[in-house]
């Protein structure tokens, strides 16, 4: 039981992580690089969410 717990609580914070280390690598990208991946970094935040967590 406790180390179910551990497990998911270090998954939790594994994937929220990820999640803020990829957010603000979409957000810092050169502009011109962004577009030509047809991203828009306002959007990062929903963007890295989909990429860690999957649709919301």
């Amino acid at each position: 039981m406790m180390l179910t717990m551990i497990g998911s609580l270090r998954e939790a914070a594994r994937k929220r992580a990820l999640y803020r280390r990829t957010r603000d690598e979409i957000a810092r990208m050169p502009l011109d690089v962004a577009l030509d991946l047809d991203i828009y970094p306002g959007d990062a935040d929903r963007i890295a969410w989909q990429a860690v967590y999957g649709r919301a």
